[in-house]
């Protein structure tokens, strides 16, 4: 199980190291791509196509907002392969995108991992812990019923 923050730097060579319980987890080759509220995503070889299907699901490419999430994910995802000392090279895309400058947070989710920019990420947390205690509280009132 994916789980817990680890912190990395980006070299100046736009090279990632990926912390090694992740690595254990996910292997040597997996899957990045751009995420939600400017986050990349990373996740193995295996769990992308379940990942993909529970986001757009078979059959549902008719519904124009899927095709957009579809779009989204699938158009900036790359195959990544580890070099020896558990690297990559980020793809300027995708540094781009998640305003990564030099050192990054890898996130466990259980099944896949956000990569923040550090600072992105911080910003993110300061109110992690009020939005969870709502967010628990309007899922309680959804499902009591």
């Amino acid at each position: 199980m994916l789980i817990g923050q680890y912190l990395s730097k980006l070299t100046d060579k736009n090279r990632l190291a990926v912390p090694k319980k992740i690595r254990d987890e996910v292997g040597d080759k997996f899957i990045v791509a751009k995420w939600y509220e400017g986050c990349l995503v990373l996740v193995s070889v295996d769990e992308w196509q379940d990942l993909v299907n529970r986001l757009v699901g078979p059959g549902k490419i008719i519904i124009s907002p899927v095709r957009d999430i579809d779009r989204f994910i699938m158009a900036s995802a790359f195959e990544i392969n580890l070099d020896s000392q558990g690297r990559f090279v980020l793809p300027e895309d995708l540094k781009r995108y998640a305003e990564v400058t030099s050192e990054v947070i890898f996130i466990g989710l259980g099944d896949r991992v956000e990569i923040w920019a550090q600072d992105s990420w911080r910003k993110l947390e300061e109110n992690s812990e009020e939005k969870a205690s709502l967010a628990i509280e309007k899922i309680a009132k959804v499902t009591v019923r």
